[in-house]
C-alpha cells in the first residue's frame, strides 16, 4: 500500500508539473496571439515648410513635420519600408529599441547598415518587448534628423493599465527641436568645412513650431487642451540637435512617472531638463483657474564662452472646460511661466538625481570589465595644406575635434561595422579601443595643451556575450566643460551615480545606488563631472555609444562596442535580410 501511496503521490506531482507547464504554454501563447504587427511606409522626400517667415525645401517623412508618431504595444512588431526620394543617403534610428538580435535594424549609417542611398529602399523590422513608455525615431545620417524624427510610443500590453496611481484621460506627445533658417545639411558641411563651431538654430520648437515669441509664428501655435479635473500624460522628448532643454507649464506641477520608455517612482517638478535624445513622461492635473498657460522649453547651456540659441520655444495650455468657454478663455494671453537661468546647473542636478526605478531591478554586482570613458572636445592644428582663414576657423586658428579616451571616432565609409564584424573584413575597423584614458590627468582643472589633439581611428571595444559591464564616464575640461548626453544603442542601462569634479575610485563607489538607480539609454554626463552606469552585455551586435550633441558625434564624440555572440541561435544576431543596402 505505501508503494502504491508513492507512486500516486509521484503521479500527481507529474500531472501538476504537466498543468503548470500546460499554462505557461497557454499564457506565451496569449500573449503571442495579442501581439500584434504594424505596417508603416516613410517616403523620404524634400517638402516645402514655411517656418519663421521664411519657406524651405526640407527633408521630410510622408511630407511630414515632425513625421508621423508610431504606436504600439509592448510586445509588438514594427516593419517600416522606407523609401528615399530625397537627394541624400538616409537612414532611420529606433532610438530606444533594445534590437534583441535585430542590430541590422537598429539604423546609425556605418555602423549596422549602409545608408539608403536616393531612390533606393529598405525595411526595418524589429519587435519592441519589455519596454513601456516613450521612445522616438529620427535619420542617423549627416544633420538630417533636425527634420526627420517623430514620436514612437510604446503602450502596455493590451488590457494592461498604467501603473499609475491615476488612469490619463488624454496623452500628448510633446517633441522639442531646433530649426534653422537655412539647409542644416548646409550648415554642417560648412561648419566641417571650417573648422569651426556650426552656426546655432534661429529657433526651438514643439511639434514642429517655434511659437508665439517668433516672427510669422503665432498663428501654428501648439495648443495642448486639457479639461478641468483630468489628469493627461505628456510625453516629451528633446529631439533638438545641439541643444539640452528646460521644459516647463506655467502653474502646473508636473509629476514624473517614466523616462526612456522604464517606470520610475513618481516624483513632482515644476520643471523637466533633458539633453538630445532623452524622453520623459509626466503627468499633468487640470487643478488650475480654466484658462491659457504657456508651455515653454528653452536651453540648458552648460559650456563656457560658446555661442547658443537662447531664444524661447512655446505651446499653450488650455482648458476646454465650460467656465472657460463663458470666460472667453481663447482670447487671454497665456499666463508664462518663470524658466531656470540658462547655466542654472543646481536645478539640473537636483532634476536628474531624483530618478528611481520603479521595478525591481538587477543590478550587475560582480564586474566583468570595469571601464573608464573620458569625453570632451579637442582642437586639432591646422595642416599645413589648409588655408588658415578660410578652413581653420577653431579657436586660435585650430579646427575642432572631440573624443573619448582621446580617440576621435572616424566611421567606415565602403562597409558598415556591423556588416565587416559578420563577413569577417579585414581592414575596416579594430579592437584596441582602450579601457581606460592612454594618459591621467586632472580631467577637469587646467588641462595641459599637449592633450589636446586626439588621435583618429575605428576602434572598437570587444564585449563577450553575457559580460558584466561598468563604464565611468568623466567629462572633461578639454576646450571647455560640458552637458554630455551619451546614448548607447541596443541597451539601456543603470545609472547607478554620478557627481562633479574627478570621479574617485576610492571613495565614489560609497555613493553608488544598487537598489533603486533609473533604466535610462541617455545619460546626461554632468558638466566638469562624472557618470557610473552598468549593464550586462546580452545583445550582440555593434553597437554605437556617442553623444547626442550632433555637432560632437560630426567631431568624432563615439566608440562602439563588439558584442559577440552567445552560445546557440537565442544568443546570436540574426543573419542580415536580403535587402539590407549596400555601400
Amino acid at each position: 500500500m505505501e508503494g502504491f501511496d508513492n507512486i500516486f503521490a509521484s503521479s500527481h506531482r507529474l500531472s501538476l508539473f504537466f498543468l503548470g507547464l500546460l499554462l505557461l504554454l497557454a499564457s506565451a501563447l496569449s500573449l503571442l496571439a495579442n501581439a500584434e504587427t504594424h505596417n508603416h511606409d516613410f517616403v523620404i522626400q524634400a517638402t516645402p515648410v514655411k517656418r519663421l517667415c521664411k519657406t524651405q525645401n526640407s527633408i521630410t517623412v510622408n511630407g511630414m513635420f515632425p513625421g508621423p508618431t508610431l504606436e504600439v504595444n509592448n510586445g509588438d512588431t514594427l516593419v517600416v519600408n522606407v523609401v528615399n526620394k530625397a537627394q541624400y543617403n538616409v537612414t532611420i534610428h529606433w532610438h530606444g529599441v533594445r534590437q534583441m538580435r535585430t542590430g541590422w535594424a537598429d539604423g546609425p549609417e556605418f555602423v549596422t547598415q549602409c545608408p539608403i542611398r536616393p531612390g533606393g529602399s529598405y525595411t526595418y523590422k524589429f519587435t519592441i518587448q519589455g519596454q513601456e513608455g516613450t521612445l522616438w525615431w529620427h535619420a542617423h545620417s549627416s544633420w538630417l534628423r533636425a527634420t526627420v524624427y517623430g514620436a514612437l510610443i510604446v503602450h502596455p500590453k493590451e488590457g494592461s493599465p498604467y501603473p499609475f496611481s491615476k488612469q490619463p484621460k488624454r496623452e500628448t506627445a510633446i517633441l522639442l527641436g531646433e530649426w534653422w533658417n537655412a539647409n542644416p545639411i548646409d550648415v554642417v558641411r560648412e561648419a566641417t568645412r571650417t573648422g569651426g563651431a556650426p552656426n546655432v538654430s534661429d529657433a526651438y520648437t514643439v511639434n514642429g513650431q517655434p511659437g508665439d515669441l517668433y516672427n510669422c509664428s503665432s498663428q501654428d501655435t501648439v495648443i495642448v487642451p486639457i479639461d478641468s479635473g483630468e489628469t493627461n500624460l505628456l510625453r516629451v522628448v528633446n529631439s533638438a540637435l545641439n541643444q539640452p532643454l528646460f521644459f516647463t507649464v506655467a502653474n502646473h506641477k508636473l509629476t514624473v512617472v517614466g523616462a526612456d520608455a522604464s517606470y520610475v517612482k513618481p516624483f513632482t517638478t515644476s520643471v523637466l531638463m533633458l539633453g538630445p535624445g532623452q524622453t520623459t513622461d509626466v503627468l499633468i492635473s487640470g487643478d488650475q483657474t480654466p484658462s491659457r498657460y504657456y508651455m515653454a522649453a528653452r536651453a540648458y547651456q552648460s559650456a563656457q564662452n560658446a555661442p547658443f540659441d537662447n531664444t524661447t520655444t512655446t505651446a499653450i495650455l488650455e482648458y476646454n472646460s465650460s467656465a472657460c468657454a463663458a470666460k472667453n478663455c481663447s482670447s487671454n494671453k497665456p499666463i508664462m511661466p518663470p524658466l531656470p537661468a540658462y547655466n542654472d546647473t543646481a536645478t539640473v542636478t537636483n532634476f536628474t538625481t531624483s530618478f528611481k526605478s520603479a521595478d525591481k531591478t538587477l543590478v550587475p554586482t560582480d564586474i566583468d570589465e570595469s571601464l573608464f570613458f573620458t569625453i570632451g572636445l579637442g582642437l586639432n592644428p591646422c595642416p599645413s595644406n589648409f588655408n588658415k582663414s578660410s578652413q581653420c576657423q577653431g579657436p586660435n586658428g585650430t579646427r575642432f575635434t572631440a573624443s573619448m579616451n582621446n580617440v576621435s571616432f572616424v566611421l567606415p565609409s565602403n562597409f558598415s561595422l556591423l556588416q565587416a564584424h559578420h563577413q569577417r573584413i579585414q581592414g575596416v575597423f579594430t579592437t584596441d579601443f582602450p579601457a581606460n584614458p592612454p594618459r591621467k590627468f586632472d580631467y577637469t582643472g587646467n588641462v595641459s595643451r599637449s592633450l589636446f589633439q586626439p588621435v583618429t581611428g575605428t576602434k572598437l571595444y570587444n564585449l563577450k556575450y553575457g559580460s558584466r559591464v561598468q563604464i565611468v564616464l568623466q567629462d572633461t575640461s578639454i576646450v571647455t566643460p560640458e552637458n554630455h548626453p551619451i546614448h548607447l544603442h541596443g541597451y539601456d542601462f543603470y545609472i547607478i551615480a554620478q557627481g562633479f569634479g574627478n570621479y574617485n575610485p576610492r571613495t565614489d563607489p560609497s555613493k553608488f545606488n544598487l537598489v533603486d538607480p533609473p533604466l535610462r539609454n541617455t545619460v546626461a554626463v554632468p558638466v566638469n563631472g562624472w557618470a557610473v552606469i552598468r549593464f550586462v552585455a546580452d545583445n550582440p551586435g555593434v553597437w554605437l555609444m556617442h553623444c547626442h550633441l550632433d555637432v560632437h558625434i560630426t567631431w568624432g564624440l563615439a566608440t562602439a562596442f563588439l558584442v559577440e555572440n552567445g552560445a546557440g541561435e537565442l544568443q546570436s544576431i540574426e543573419s542580415p535580410p536580403e535587402d539590407l543596402p549596400l555601400c
